[in-house]
């Protein structure tokens, strides 16, 4: 009785020495093994046609194949392949130390890293598709966001028309008409774009019919004496201010955003889309070769001095073009490093009264952007990728820089009708584009936490 004792002893010790035996008889290892390296299951990956595979011979498949499917069947998987989290916890409750030992293995080896790392970047930039999660995800409100696009694109479409049809031709407004051949109407239209208060002075400039002729031989002692009677001296310096403009440019400077696009079609065209997909480099190009039109203006409408801020209205910062102080310089320098997008909101803010519809529209998709850009920063951090910053932040300077001088030479060629398309697109139907977008990111970083 010793003997046969004794060798099952043996063969207990045996089987509790070998990982992939320390389990009950009636499971087989061969019943958890990888199509791939016939070893046991690690992170087991299940596709759409049934077969499983470990996470890294799933990722090196496709990183030496660059084929989306199964490495046994070729049957094309859909979506992107997720972690079969019954099967891995299984095998990990069975096997732990086999699993372990492959783990090990597996950290040890720098192409299973590469690919792994490679194989997740390409998931996470693919939307989730799979009909489960596609279903889930209209369970959690796809027909709300729907709703919400449609009411928004209904708006944006109705905004084209407007302006399309109702604003009047560019070559009507008085930034392409001499000042000497202004009517005393134009000239008062001109004098109520300075601001509310202008409307004090409406009557008087009427009915002493000042036209573009007599409104280019006033003075300020002129305007501070009868019939004018201007005695509020910053009304006085505004009107001046925009008047010494005029006969400088010998027609109306622009003083909102189609007029702005009038005089400068191709400009307004590349900073629409250069502050969307690049602010930093938009804002610097504006500082580089804008400085005095635009930038100033745009500096003391985001930073205004404290003491300045109270009673003055949008048209007044704009003539403002002090250098800004640097109190200005700080707090621009900060939201210009972090929140470039906000710039933009801010200022498009301070144009509501002008630009009613218009400015929701560019504050909403300063918003958007700038949730989009913290997605993007939170993936670089996410994936340890920090140290790939400068190169991306180089690529991303050529490209911009790439496309501009692309568009600046084939400018001349491009139709009228396509600038007005492409501008009226990035100004009113982008913000629902990125709506889209960032209920996507939202999405994919939900099924990630899962």
């Amino acid at each position: 009785m010793e003997g046969p004792a004794q060798n099952d002893l043996n063969k207990m010790t045996h089987e509790e020495g070998d990982p992939l035996k320390s389990t009950t008889p009636q499971i087989s290892v061969s019943e958890f093994s990888c199509h791939c390296c016939y070893d046991i299951l690690v992170n087991p990956t299940t596709l759409n046609c049934g077969h499983s595979f470990c996470r890294h011979c799933l990722a090196l498949w496709w990183a030496s194949s660059k084929k989306t499917e199964c490495p046994e069947c070729r049957e094309k998987w859909e979506g992107f392949p997720k972690v079969n989290i019954l099967l891995r916890d299984a095998t990990e409750k069975l096997f732990p130390d086999a699993i372990r030992m492959r783990f090990e293995d597996i950290q040890q080896n720098n192409d299973i890293i590469q690919s792994l790392a490679a194989f997740h970047r390409y998931g996470n930039d693919q939307a989730p598709l799979a009909t489960n999660t596609g279903r889930v995800n209209a369970q959690r409100g796809g027909g709300f966001f729907s709703g919400v696009l449609t009411a928004l694109t209904g708006v944006a479409v109705v905004l084209l028309v407007y302006h399309w049809s109702s604003r009047e031709s560019e070559h009507d407004l008085l930034v392409h008409k001499a000042v000497a051949k202004w009517t005393a109407e134009e000239v008062v239209l001109w004098l109520e774009q300075l601001g509310p208060w202008a409307s004090l002075y409406r009557d008087r400039f009427l009915s002493e019919r000042v036209n573009g002729r007599l409104l280019l031989t006033l003075t300020e002692e002129e305007f501070s004496r009868a019939p004018y009677n201007i005695e509020n001296s910053s009304h006085r310096r505004a009107i001046l201010l925009e008047l010494e403009r005029v006969k400088a440019l010998g027609v109306k400077p622009p003083q909102n955003l189609w007029e702005y696009k009038a005089v400068n079609p191709g400009r307004s065209l590349f900073l629409l889309y250069a502050l969307k997909s690049s602010p930093r480099l938009g804002l610097l190009y504006l500082y580089l070769f804008d400085y005095t039109d635009t930038f100033l203006p745009f500096i003391h409408t985001i930073c205004p001095l404290q003491e300045d801020n109270s009673g003055e209205d949008i048209i007044t910062k704009l003539l403002d073009l002090r250098e800004p102080t640097w109190k200005q310089w700080r707090e621009f320098l900060v939201k210009y490093s972090f929140l470039p997008y906000q710039l933009i909101a801010e200022f498009a803010w301070d144009w509501l009264e002008v630009h009613y519809w218009t400015s929701r529209f560019l504050i909403v998709n300063a918003m958007l952007l700038s949730v989009l850009e913290l997605f993007s920063f939170w993936r670089i951090w996410s994936r340890s990728e920090l140290k790939t910053v400068p190169q991306r932040m180089w690529s991303h300077f050529w490209k911009v820089s790439t496309q501009g001088l692309f568009v600046a030479m084939f400018w001349p060629l491009i139709p009228q009708f396509v600038c007005n398309c492409l501008f009226y697109w990035a100004l009113y139907f982008n913000p629902i584009i990125n709506i889209d977008l960032v209920v996507k990111e939202v999405r994919r970083l939900e099924t990630q936490v899962l």
